[in-house]
């Protein structure tokens, strides 16, 4: 948050302090030395924008994806996707839409969005253009400018994708997978010149500045699939936001640092240990990672596992998942099914990384389930609705929850009941050796 407006970013960093239970001051230090990021547009402020913090020493946050595509355009649906990202806890929200009116969508989800709000912005651009050779620098800082005055938060920025890297991308499987990455990398290719968002760097930051919008620069080259993991291409890219990040900090603007994309397991840890000393520690915002290629249908599990994993190797915000990733736009359902997915992977990560407070609800969780306090388990439950109506469809007495045993075991196989009874008999033979009556 850059302009010269101490007070209301002194109240900001009061706010999210309370929300992550630390003083303002540790707040202060860590956006100070770029380690977080509290994304909030001055324009969105105004309209209701409650700020949140996004770093690797505050809680593990998530965003949801949603938007129009060229093939399926309803603002109503998409605003009923934002009120149900933000109902099942979605900490930022990002407008990825690419057909219909883009400027009336983006409008009245600011306007309806309390946490901040993303774009990409050369979606926009494109569509002004029409073809990506027909693209201009001017097209592109006009876009920006229009969305950052609209109240975006921050707004993904392919500017690490060089022309000198494209050649690095010729023995993937699946080339470059970004749509922001691919349409750049077609410019380029046709005008053989350098990256217009890479050469223009510093006047985006005089709009970012202006409007205390953040980037989040963007990966164009990251992995489409386990084969081209790690490859010389992705950390090329990665090397070059690195430096990108200082230029922006030396603008004064806030900066995280968007990751991948698909990666095994056992190279998770080091995506997270890479961006860290490429980056400078900036807050790393990643897609999953998506962990098997072989998921669709179920890739918000095969994300949400590698999701838990890069929280607790230090990943900031996780970027949902949906199960309709490589096949379709995301329904109503899709969005819920991403949002809680990740919200179960965020938390992981809390518990995995002790934050304060994280294992609180777990313990409590576990109590009320040893003492079959059914209503107490729905009240922790990341999604009571859900939680409620899978016990009662298994309910043989319809909506009674004062049994002590689910339809899973019944009152004869339920180890909790049978624990119960044992923990009884072990009072009583200790209180009978007391000399208790």
């Amino acid at each position: 948050m850059q302009c010269a407006r101490d007070g209301e970013i002194s109240s900001a960093m009061r706010r999210v302090a309370a929300q992550e239970g630390v003083e303002p001051e540790f707040v202060r230090q860590e956006v100070a030395r770029g380690r977080a990021i509290i994304p909030a547009n001055r324009i969105h402020l105004g309209l209701g924008l409650e700020p949140l913090i996004i770093g690797t020493n505050f809680y593990c946050k998530i965003n949801a994806n949603i938007g129009c595509s060229t093939v399926s355009s309803d603002v109503t649906e998409e605003l009923k996707k934002l009120h149900c990202a933000i109902h099942y806890h979605a900490d930022t929200v990002m407008d990825l839409s690419t057909g219909g009116d883009l400027d009336y969508l983006r409008g009245e989800m600011i306007q309806n969005c309390p946490v901040p709000f993303g774009t990409v912005p050369i979606y926009g651009a494109l569509k002004q253009a029409g073809e990506a050779e027909d693209l201009t620098p001017q097209i592109l800082l006009d876009e920006i400018e229009k969305q950052a005055k609209q109240g975006t938060d921050f707004q993904t920025i392919h500017a690490g994708l060089l022309h000198e890297f494209l050649p690095l991308v010729e023995k993937r499987i699946t080339g470059i997978v970004s749509r922001g990455g691919s349409i750049l990398s077609k410019w380029m290719a046709i005008h053989g010149e350098q990256n217009p968002l890479y050469t223009h760097f510093d006047e985006i930051c005089e709009i970012f500045r202006y409007y205390d919008v953040s980037f989040s620069l963007g990966d164009g080259l990251r992995p489409g699939c386990l084969a081209d993991a790690n490859d010389e291409a992705q950390f090329a890219e990665l090397k070059t936001l690195g430096q990108l990040t200082l230029r922006a900090w030396k603008n004064g603007i806030q900066v995280m640092i968007e990751g991948p994309g698909h990666v095994p397991l056992h190279l998770i840890k080091m995506n997270a240990e890479m961006e860290e000393k490429y980056c400078h520690e900036a807050p790393f915002y990643t897609l999953g990672p998506v962990v098997t290629d072989i998921g669709p249908g179920y890739d918000h599990i095969t994300s949400a596992i590698g999701a838990a994993i890069m929280g607790a190797a230090g990943g900031s915000l996780l970027c949902y998942v949906t199960p309709a990733e490589h096949l379709s736009l995301p329904t109503l359902e899709d969005v819920r099914q991403g949002c809680i997915a990740y919200k179960i992977a965020a938390h992981a990560a809390d518990v995995a990384r002790n934050k304060p407070g994280s294992r609180e609800k777990d313990d409590q969780m576990a109590r009320a389930r040893f003492n079959f306090d059914w209503e107490r388990q729905f009240e922790l439950a990341l999604d009571p609705e859900a939680a409620r109506a899978k016990h009662r469809a298994g309910d043989f007495q319809g909506d009674s929850f004062e049994e002590n045993f689910c339809s899973m075991c019944g009152p004869q196989f339920c180890a909790m009941k049978i624990s119960g009874d044992v923990k009884k008999c072990l009072k009583k033979e200790k209180d009978e050796k007391a000399g208790v009556c």
